[in-house]
């Protein structure tokens, strides 16, 4: 019985989306008008209250940014910052590894034997 009704559930249901009149669409998109005017007035409030944090983004400050050198926000003045960016491996290291990762499945290919 429940197995029926799961089945002739399963087989009414539409795969595609229910149709709203045109009356419910612009009620919709009025009210997301309204939200979306709500939200730019308090950002803009948010700016008016945060001058020094602007407009643009920013990268995020590295640890050595945020030593003593570091400049005051409050003065508006900028934070030097840095982009993070991955440190290369020379030629030796990378020999090493490939030596030390060699070794390990080496190693458990003769484990697993």
């Amino acid at each position: 019985m429940v197995f029926a009704l799961c089945r002739t559930m399963l087989y009414n249901l539409s795969p595609t989306m229910p149709k709203h009149s045109s009356s419910i669409l612009a009620l919709a998109r009025r009210g997301a008008e309204a939200r979306w005017n709500e939200l730019q007035s308090e950002l803009a409030g948010l700016r008016r209250a945060f001058p020094d944090l602007g407009g643009a983004r920013r990268a995020v400050a590295t640890t050595k940014a945020r030593g003593a050198g570091r400049s005051n926000r409050m003065s508006g003045e900028t934070i030097d910052t840095q982009t993070h960016r991955r440190r290369q491996m020379s030629p030796a290291a990378r020999r090493a590894v490939s030596f030390r990762m060699k070794k390990y499945w080496a190693g458990r290919r003769k484990e697993k034997s």
